[in-house]
């Protein structure tokens, strides 16, 4: 018997889409993860370029790594086991192969943390584990993962929305570097859109033993773009 998939409640879908937005104030949109420095190095220089690059970046990066990590937080922010929770954000910092993607991590996983105290204002159980967090120098993920716990959403609903915010950042940055026009950023969106369901699952069926953010080419090219003589991003 095929069974029904349980649907999001309006508050909770409501609250996903404003943490998957961009216009959400934690700075996603001065980053572009290598993709400016590889569009210097002559890697990515059009429409078909940027697109394979950001699809390999959701498939081999992203899913294996922070939405992996995001998936194994969930279940440890339920059950408050601030024990798992400490080793998954130090396993993401440890990721971080330049000190501007850890700058990037750590800064955005900082002002979610900010966001969240505003937000859970008035929960006092929220609170201490937004608050126990602000302690720990929290990544982007773990920091994602707490406030996506706290809408009442799936786990799988939850790295949707991560991996659609993901993408949108990234394809305006696509859009600015490279450059390309509106309608070839939609377009890669529409590809993106349609891959995020299958990362997201990935994401899902990984164990600890195979998480990894083995991603070497991206690590040179971030460590180049911090001495990048012009630059439009952070990263």
């Amino acid at each position: 018997m095929t069974q029904t998939p349980l649907s999001l409640t309006s508050g909770s879908f409501l609250q996903l889409m404003w943490l998957a937005s961009p216009a959400l104030p934690i700075g996603g949109f001065s980053y572009s993860e290598g993709l400016e420095a590889a569009v210097n190095a002559a890697l990515v220089a059009t429409e078909a370029e940027a697109s394979d690059w950001l699809h390999h970046q959701l498939h081999l990066t992203q899913s294996r790594g922070d939405m992996a990590a995001i998936a194994q937080a969930f279940p440890a922010w339920a059950c408050n086991d601030t024990a798992r929770l400490a080793q998954l954000n130090d396993w993401v910092r440890h990721t971080r192969e330049s000190s501007e993607l850890r700058l990037q991590t750590e800064q955005m996983g900082r002002s979610l943390v900010e966001w969240l105290k505003n937000r859970y204002a008035a929960d006092n159980a929220a609170q201490t584990q937004v608050q126990w967090l602000a302690a720990q120098d929290a990544s982007y993920p773990m920091a994602f993962a707490l406030a996506a716990h706290l809408t009442g959403a799936s786990v799988r609903d939850a790295l949707l929305a991560y991996a659609f915010g993901w993408a949108e950042n990234m394809v305006q940055a696509a859009i600015k570097a490279v450059p390309l026009g509106q309608s070839a950023g939609q377009r890669i969106l529409a590809r993106l859109a349609q891959e995020i369901p299958a990362a997201a699952e990935h994401a899902l069926a990984l164990p600890d033993a195979a998480r990894q953010a083995f991603s070497p080419m991206l690590a040179i090219l971030s460590a180049r773009h911090e001495h990048q003589y012009s630059r439009l991003f952070r990263s």
